[in-house]
């Protein structure tokens, strides 16, 4: 078993490479010209990595998987609010986890 101190030891450095690569993004992206091409492309990496995320994991996982992402993709159609739709999203996986779905 891992001891605490490398425990530790793993964590902050993994901090800290986290925190270098968003740093070196920001400083990379401070010489690269914004175009509405490139705009566009930012706007919507973040969606599609989510949606390469949540997909597999919905098709592949439990019944209470599809339900909660189902339910939480209705919620924000509804709502527009992502926090709405997260929070329906989970209480649904957790209300199908009680009654054993």
């Amino acid at each position: 078993m891992v001891d605490d101190v490398a425990a530790v030891g793993a964590v902050l450095v993994l901090a800290l490479v986290t925190l270098a690569t968003r740093l070196a993004g920001v400083w990379i992206m401070s010489y690269v010209e914004i175009t509405a091409r490139i705009e566009a492309f930012l706007k919507y990496m973040a969606t599609s990595v989510f949606i390469a995320i949540v997909v597999p994991a919905a098709v592949n996982g439990s019944p209470r998987i599809g339900l909660a992402v189902g339910a939480a993709a209705v919620a924000m159609i509804a709502s527009r609010s992502a926090l709405a739709a997260m929070l329906i999203g989970a209480a649904v996986a957790a209300a199908a986890k009680s009654v054993g779905l």
